[in-house]
This record gives C-alpha cells, sequence and structure tokens, in this order.
C-alpha cells in the first residue's frame, strides 16, 4: 500500500508552517489538507484548490 503526502514547507507563505501530512489514501489527505488549508492558511474550499492540491500530493513519506 502506498502513502501520500504534502509539506507545508514546500510552499512558503504568510504563515510559517512546517506541518507535513500524510495518509494511507488521495481522499483522506484530500480531507485533511483541506481542513488544514482553510483554518491554518485561509484558503476557500473550492474545487479549483482541490484540484491544485490534488496534483501536488507525492507518494511516501515527508522528509525529515
Amino acid at each position: 500500500m502506498s502513502r501520500y503526502y504534502i509539506d507545508c514547507r514546500d510552499y512558503p507563505g504568510d504563515v510559517k508552517c512546517s506541518v507535513a501530512l500524510s495518509a494511507d489514501s488521495k481522499e483522506e489527505l484530500l480531507a485533511a489538507v483541506v481542513e488544514h488549508g482553510t483554518k491554518v492558511h485561509g484558503y476557500e474550499d473550492t474545487q479549483e484548490f482541490r484540484d491544485t492540491i490534488m496534483s501536488e500530493f507525492k507518494q511516501g513519506t515527508p522528509p525529515l
């Protein structure tokens, strides 16, 4: 089984965030990233936001 992840450190912005999220499925990861992105970074939950995020998922686990 493959894991997927996304790491906020790869996307510098106004909020200095060091969170990396990972999950066993893209759907589970998407739900976690949308919640984090809207609550912490102030993104709006739109289809475009979701599509962009999913295109950035990487396989494996985040580096230390």
